[in-house]
């Protein structure tokens, strides 16, 4: 395994749960997932944790666990408005993992 691929075991280990797996295809099109919100905006600030809470189906404090091993992977960034927590997925840390399996791929 390369190093390449190795750097982005966190995300994996995240994303080996199908409901991380879920509720990060939600969040990369919060629009099409989520109905507007009162306070935040889906795009700039995220998706409020009770949404997803709601769509998952799972209780809030299963909910803020999974959210906190994407955060704490990279794959999400969380944002306080207000007494609710707002997540968005981490574009520039999802692109950099396709990258490495590309560039991983082309090593060998």
């Amino acid at each position: 395994m390369t190093d390449l691929l190795v750097n982005h075991l966190a995300a994996w280990r995240a994303l080996a749960n199908p409901h991380r797996v879920q509720i990060m295809d939600w969040l990369l099109n919060p629009e099409a997932h989520f109905p507007p919100q009162r306070d935040g905006d889906l795009i700039s600030d995220g998706v409020c944790v009770g949404f997803i809470t709601d769509k998952v189906g799972l209780s809030q404090p299963t909910v803020t666990s999974h959210m906190k091993s994407l955060e704490q992977a990279g794959l999400v960034s969380s944002k306080k408005i207000k007494n609710w927590v707002f997540y968005k997925a981490n574009q520039a840390a999802l692109k950099q993992i396709a990258t490495s399996f590309t560039s991983a791929s082309e090593a060998h």
